[in-house]
């Protein structure tokens, strides 16, 4: 991609986004092109870090949540930092895109909230029932910004990187093709086992890794 700004990318009446220029990006996983892209609705800025794909196979691609305590501290209540991680290696390794999406912490609930959200599951709430007891919904993101990302870099069929088969559904209404899903499973911990149970039992994510814990645990 060249450094010049991009012409906006529509996907609907409602949504624009429009790209800065390309830097290159070195990291620990492997050697990035970065690119800065603002919803000219919303004003949020989010992010791409692309690896060039092979011409044999459609990119993979990870669209990923913001999540400041998994991302940034290395939370454990998560497992948000590590498929960050895993993102970023396989990218390099096989080539495509992780689109960073900020605006989204918690599932679309904010910092604060989410916070308030720990403190009713640390009272024995699960994540969804955390958020219900809160009054906000269980997953409030939109993939909008996203699929106008996509569209802008020319990436219509991809391989998502992604356990929940919904974010498939919703991005190919938003006229992208999604060839493949691609487990992003990363093995549970103790600390995240309950979310993860959830996740898989009531959110409809696929988590084979928990075949051995049918059983929610606190």
């Amino acid at each position: 991609m060249s450094g010049h700004e991009a012409a906006p990318a529509v996907v609907a009446p409602s949504v624009r986004v429009t790209g800065g220029p390309s830097v290159q990006l070195p990291t620990a996983f492997g050697f990035f092109t970065a690119r800065a892209w603002t919803d000219e609705g919303t004003g949020v800025e989010h992010m791409s870090v692309t690896s060039p794909a092979r011409p044999d196979n459609a990119p993979l691609v990870r669209l990923h949540s913001e999540c400041l305590t998994g991302d940034v501290f290395a939370s454990y209540r998560c497992d948000c930092g590590e498929q960050l991680e895993q993102a970023l290696a396989l990218i390099a390794e096989q080539g495509g895109t992780v689109i960073y999406l900020r605006g989204q912490e918690g599932r679309g609930i904010g910092l604060a909230n989410k916070i308030r959200a720990y403190a009713l599951q640390e009272a024995g709430a699960d994540t969804v029932e955390a958020n219900e007891q809160l009054g906000l919904p269980v997953d409030s993101r939109d993939y909008s910004a996203a699929a106008a990302i996509l569209h802008a870099m020319g990436l219509q069929n991809i391989r998502l990187l992604s356990n929940n088969p919904l974010k498939g559904e919703k991005l190919a209404g938003l006229g992208i093709s999604v060839a493949e899903m691609v487990s992003s499973e990363v093995p549970s911990r103790e600390q995240n086992l309950r979310y993860l149970q959830t996740k898989r039992d009531r959110m409809d994510h696929r988590l084979a890794l928990l075949e051995d814990h049918p059983i929610h645990q606190s």
